[in-house]
C-alpha cells in the first residue's frame, strides 16, 4: 500500500528523522502488515506460468497444499506447502531460502527450516539427472528436521506435478493463509 502523496517524511537521510517522522512510518509499516496475506495471495496468482511442467507453479502449489491438508497437517504446513515456492520468479537460484524468509516471522522454526531446504531435499528426485549429488540432502542428515523435510517433499512437493490430481482453489486456503500470517503472530525478526 502506498501512502498518500501527502504522508511522506521530511527528511532525505534517516539520520535527520524526527519522531514525528518514524511515528507515520510506523503507521505505515503497520498497514503494509496487515495487508500482507492479501500481497502472498497475489504473488501466489502471478504463479500461472508453467515453467515446462505439466501443471502452472501455482496447480503445483495448490496440489502440495491440497495433499498436505487432505493427510491431516496442521494448518501451519499446510500454508507453508502452498507457499514453499513463492520466491520462484524473485530468486530461481535460491528461491527456497527466500520463500523461507518470507515465512519465518510467521511459522515455527521446523517449517521454516523445511522451506528454506526443500529446493535441496527435492534435489533427491532429479538431481543426479542432472550431473548434481542426489544425496546433498544428507548433509542435514542428523538435523532434528531432517526427516520432516524428507517427508515434506516425498509426500507433497515431488508428487505435485500432476494435471489430472483434483486440487482446492485457492479461495479454499485463502482464510488459512490470513490466519497464518496474520501480524499478531508475527515473531521477533529485528
Amino acid at each position: 500500500m502506498e501512502p498518500p502523496t501527502d504522508e511522506v517524511v521530511t527528511f532525505t537521510a534517516m539520520q535527520d528523522g524526527t519522531a514525528e517522522d518514524y511515528r507515520l512510518l510506523d503507521r505505515i509499516d503497520a498497514e503494509q502488515l496487515q495487508s500482507f496475506p492479501d500481497r502472498v495471495l497475489g504473488w501466489l496468482l502471478t504463479m500461472e506460468d508453467s515453467a515446462g511442467y505439466q501443471v502452472t507453479r501455482l496447480e503445483h502449489s495448490l496440489q502440495a497444499a491440497t495433499r498436505a491438508h487432505r493427510a491431516g497437517e496442521d494448518e501451519e504446513t499446510v500454508v507453508c506447502a502452498l507457499l514453499h515456492d513463492i520466491g520462484d520468479h524473485l530468486a530461481p537460484a535460491n528461491h527456497s531460502e527466500v520463500a523461507a524468509a518470507v515465512l519465518r516471522p510467521y511459522v515455527s522454526e521446523k517449517n521454516y527450516w523445511m522451506v528454506k531446504h526443500h529446493g535441496v531435499f527435492q534435489g533427491y528426485y532429479y538431481f543426479h539427472h542432472v550431473g548434481l549429488d542426489r544425496n546433498a540432502r544428507d548433509r542435514w542428515r542428523d538435523h532434528p528436521y531432517y526427516q520432516a523435510t524428507v517427508d515434506f517433499c516425498a509426500d507433497y512437493d515431488q508428487c505435485s506435478f500432476d494435471p489430472a490430481y483434483d486440487s482446492e482453489l485457492l479461495s479454499f486456503f485463502e482464510p488459512m493463509v490470513r490466519r497464518v500470517l496474520d501480524e499478531r503472530r508475527r515473531g521477533s525478526w529485528a
